[in-house]
């Protein structure tokens, strides 16, 4: 399964990430193809080696015409169904663009058909969109995943005046998506465009870090500017997916007798005898037996080298006199402690995790019960408290 991990901690543009595109190995004559197949005035994609804080980057400027013609997202929506495009490209291309007519629509209050691209539109702004489409639909990924984005501070001049960072149509576009302000350090500037925005909502199909992955390919995509402080590229790696870890696998053994003729009082003793005597966990099931009579299927998972010691156990504190033993596989998650507090009394948590991803946080009820003693609170207002802590803890995990 081929990834692509698309980090914009930086910000993004079209032409940086057609740089990256075009650095990562797409060729950039399958870009200018399809730039060709919808622009109705020539462009010329040009790639070249720059330097960005210091780190070797590809450029990809895009060059138009001088035109002065503003094409609303009706007339681009047309030309891109007419034009000869692969459908992967051209069904791409038409989600972005439709983002962003429906973000100016939104902003400026208008039908997003409607919409007339002005700095977002004209023949820089179907380049950028088409092309990277084309470089992206060239790799074939199965999984994007882009990191959060870096939006900038301050302001930038436009048609309608001075907007604040980010621009309107940014925060638009990045609504519901993870982005920030930008690195430590950076000048106040515009980080991440309409375009860059509408291109990075489009094509990821996740967000967050880097994910496992075996990196193949590395494109560094430049900005215009080179800023003091940080480096202006976004980067694209480029690789195969490692297989998702898989739970470990513990062959055990459960140990299991039916009992009718032991008082019931006694099994919390059992239970607890055989978990003293290291069985993993152990457990009653109240049955109906020949004859109609009431009784208990007892179980216990124990591992192979305990079997023996808990077997014991069983035999001597209950009236059992025959036991079974059945092979079983358990996969079992990761796990690990941590704490929490509620109102100065310390809670013992108990972490598992997926691939990495922490998936269950359970407070353990017998610190609850102690907790509650100790603030002389009912037991469900603390555990109901410790469990929203424990919550928080897995999203920040």
């Amino acid at each position: 399964m081929t990834v692509l991990w698309v980090d914009a901690s930086a910000g993004a543009s079209g032409d940086m990430l057609l740089g990256a595109l075009a650095g990562a190995g797409v060729p950039p004559s399958v870009m200018q193809s399809a730039i060709d197949a919808v622009s109705p005035e020539p462009v010329a994609l040009v790639v070249e080696t720059v330097m960005r804080g210091g780190l070797a980057a590809t450029r990809c400027t895009v060059e138009v015409t001088d035109t002065t013609q503003h094409r609303t997202w009706r007339e681009i929506r047309t030309r891109l169904l007419e034009a000869p495009l692969p459908d992967p490209v051209r069904d791409q291309a038409l989600r972005t663009f439709e983002r962003l007519a429906v973000a100016e629509a939104e902003v400026h209050g208008s039908e997003p058909l409607e919409v007339h691209f002005h700095e977002v539109g004209a023949l820089d702004a179907i380049a950028d969109v088409v092309g990277v489409c084309a470089g992206l639909a060239h790799l074939e990924a199965d999984v994007v995943v882009v990191s959060p984005v870096a939006v900038g501070s301050g302001s930038v001049p436009s048609a309608h005046g001075a907007l604040p960072v980010p621009v309107p149509a940014v925060a638009q576009l990045l609504r519901g998506v993870p982005s920030y302000a930008g690195p430590d350090g950076a000048p106040a500037m515009e980080m991440c465009t309409p375009t860059g925005a509408a291109l990075l909502t489009t094509m990821a199909t996740q967000w967050g870090p880097q994910p496992a992955m075996v990196t193949s390919q590395i494109g560094v995509g430049a900005g215009g500017r080179d800023p003091e402080g940080h480096a202006n590229v976004v980067r694209l790696l480029v690789g195969a997916a490692v297989p998702a870890e898989q739970p470990g696998v513990e062959e055990l053994i459960v140990l299991e007798t039916n009992v009718d003729d032991l008082d019931p009082r006694l099994w919390p003793e059992v239970i607890n005898a055989v978990l003293a005597a290291g069985a993993l966990d152990a457990w009653l099931t109240p049955i109906v037996m020949k004859k109609g009579r009431p009784a208990h299927t007892f179980r216990a998972l124990v591992a192979p080298e305990r079997v023996a010691q808990v077997r014991e156990v069983v035999f001597v504190q209950t009236t059992t006199i025959g036991i079974r033993e059945v092979p079983v596989s358990r996969h079992a998650l990761p796990r690990e402690m941590t704490t929490i507090e509620v109102e100065g009394q310390e809670i013992a948590v108990k972490l598992a995790r997926l691939d990495g991803v922490v998936v269950t946080a359970q407070p353990e009820y017998d610190d609850v019960l102690r907790a509650a003693h100790a603030l002389d609170r009912p037991v469900v207002e603390v555990l109901a408290e410790a469990t929203a802590l424990a919550h928080n803890l897995r999203q920040l995990a």
